[in-house]
């Protein structure tokens, strides 16, 4: 995912979304890769400067019943607008990251 600020961002997806920095010893720490378990995001520095966005529609981070709920209330504890969309299999959130990528929560755990 190509981003304007590589460290804003690894600091926002540490900190909102729990992630982890993962191989910051390896090639010279760029791009930054940001995950949990087996997923990740490689973040890339943006060419020119105030470019954004990477042409994708958006990331989707699939969570438990609990992750979810915990998702949404970080979110409104830091004011972040988000929409709900409730789609018969499973619940999602939608919201944007600081660059504008739009990101997805969901779960398929409806009970």
């Amino acid at each position: 995912m190509v981003v304007a600020d590589v460290e804003r961002s690894v600091a926002w997806y540490l900190d909102l979304l729990n992630l982890e920095r993962m191989y910051s010893d390896q090639w010279g720490g760029v791009p930054a890769f940001v995950g949990i378990g087996g997923t990740g995001l490689a973040l890339f520095p943006a060419r020119n400067a105030g470019s954004k966005g990477s042409g994708i529609l958006h990331v989707a981070f699939r969570a438990t019943r609990d992750s979810f709920l915990a998702a949404q209330h970080q979110l409104k504890t830091r004011k972040i607008q988000f929409s709900f969309e409730d789609h018969g299999i499973s619940l999602s959130i939608y919201f944007s990251d600081p660059d504008g990528h739009q990101l997805e929560i969901t779960t398929y755990e409806l009970k």
